[in-house]
């Protein structure tokens, strides 16, 4: 059974940092980090490729940062200059062949 697992959610004040972590239990071709806040459809953060490609949702560009460590099939996200609007639980997606496998989510909360 595939798993993936997150960590580094947590509380933090606007302008603030925070870093996610997901691990998967086997390779994924693409890794990526999506969002749901309440009341709210979940929406792309940002994704990358085995390769390295990487594509973000324009509210993060220039504060979020996508990484991947092939070698620990994991995936990183570097969350800079945080705003009360990127409040949210936060899913790790490992994609292999037609399979997308998600994460249990990790809560991320802004104060202002």
């Amino acid at each position: 059974q595939v798993q993936l697992v997150e960590s580094g959610g947590g509380l933090v004040q606007a302008g603030g940092s925070l870093r996610l972590s997901c691990a998967a239990s086997r390779s994924m071709f693409s890794m990526g980090w999506y969002r749901q806040a309440p009341g709210k459809q979940r929406e792309l953060v940002a994704t990358i490729s085995t390769g390295g490609s990487t594509n973000y949702a324009d509210s993060v560009k220039g504060r979020f940062t996508i990484s991947r460590d092939n070698a620990k099939n994991t995936v990183y996200l570097q969350m800079n200059s945080l705003e009360p609007e990127d409040t949210a639980v936060y899913y790790c997606k490992g994609t292999s062949g037609v399979w997308n496998y998600w994460g249990q989510g990790t809560q991320v909360t802004v104060s202002s």
